[in-house]
């Protein structure tokens, strides 16, 4: 069984939703009180490969909210990933993917130090991020979507806002060795980090966000943020394909111009109907089908009963391991979300 640990957008959603799933107590309650809300199994799906096989799992509402964080209620935040972690692993789920910011905050909170949680002690190897097949994915929407639209890799220049993360390196990496990109635009806040993936590469710019956007044919945009960003759409080329890779997905809503095409980054299609309701809760356009890459991840891992953490630590992600997720993907129905 495959589990998913996710959360909502924010307090009103969390609200809206509560009350959608009934949880009427939830509903009218403060920040104070989603701090404090244990994790809930929410919700079962079935999963129906193209080959025919089937598989069960579990959603674990985690009861974070990115508010969380930006109020700074940090051991709320990090205790809530690690509560909801127990709880898949409680009840007997092989393998989870932690969705949204909870791999984020594992990772900037290195919650592995953390791994007695009241009376379980985690099993690390029954958890993965998930980014390396959202990596793969962001990689493969940049080569396709960027072919709709006219827009040839062998001359264009593409920028990866968050480079030094650990799905930003990926994409960077691939685009270096399995693209003719011409020119790479490295931006992230950590000057350090961005030298040593310059040095690794042998190539790429260092740029700040405000010199490299208009220069960019493709924006990858994978520094996620609990407020988002601002971009002043009118100094990006046309046409210029924006790919929001964080979470919550909120560019395409700010950003409407003509000739830029923002594509909600890291998010898969599968070929058959999945049987669940979470998706809609979320706002997927075709909940039945869309969901993001990291919880597919998770079902791939579940379809080859590969039981192994297989996305985890920061700056792990090869171009080979990449691959290998990859084929999983296509030989199970999932396919990257297009223009």
């Amino acid at each position: 069984m495959f589990g998913l640990i996710g959360h909502l957008t924010s307090l009103e959603h969390a609200q809206a939703v509560a009350q959608e799933l009934g949880y009427p107590e939830y509903a009218d309650q403060g920040l104070d009180f989603w701090c404090s809300a244990p994790p809930q199994i929410v919700d079962t799906i079935i999963v129906t490969s193209i080959t025919g096989q089937k598989i069960e799992g579990r959603y674990v509402e985690s009861c974070f909210l990115p508010e969380m964080l930006a109020s700074r209620r940090i051991k709320a935040a990090t205790r809530k990933v690690l509560n909801a972690m127990a709880h898949a692993q409680k009840h007997g789920i092989n393998i989870t993917a932690l969705g949204g910011f909870s791999s984020i905050i594992f990772e900037n909170f290195k919650l592995e130090q953390f791994s007695q949680v009241r009376n379980i002690k985690l099993e690390f190897e029954r958890f993965t991020t998930g980014n390396t097949h959202t990596a793969y994915i962001i990689c493969k929407q940049v080569e396709e979507a960027s072919k709709q639209l006219g827009i040839d890799l062998s001359n264009a220049t593409v920028a990866i806002c968050g480079a030094t993360g650990d799905i930003g390196s990926a994409v960077t990496r691939w685009l270096d060795a399995r693209t003719d990109v011409k020119e790479l635009l490295l931006i992230a806040r950590d000057q350090e980090r961005l030298k040593e993936l310059q040095g690794e590469l042998g190539r790429g710019k260092i740029m700040g966000l405000t010199e490299a956007l208009p220069q960019a044919d493709v924006v990858v945009w994978v520094a996620s943020m609990p407020k988002g960003v601002e971009i002043d759409p009118t100094t990006l080329k046309q046409p210029c394909l924006l790919i929001d890779g964080g979470y919550p997905k909120n560019l395409a809503t700010k950003i409407q111009h003509p000739g830029v095409y923002v594509l909600n980054g890291g998010i898969v299609e599968h070929s058959l109907d999945i049987d669940w309701k979470i998706m809609k809760i979320v706002n997927m356009d075709v909940p039945a089908r869309q969901l993001f890459a990291c919880f597919a991840e998770a079902m791939l891992l579940e379809f080859e009963k590969l039981y192994t953490n297989f996305s985890w630590g920061r700056n792990q992600i090869t171009v080979d391991k990449m691959e290998q997720i990859g084929r999983v993907s296509v030989k199970h129905g999932f396919r990257p979300l297009l223009v």
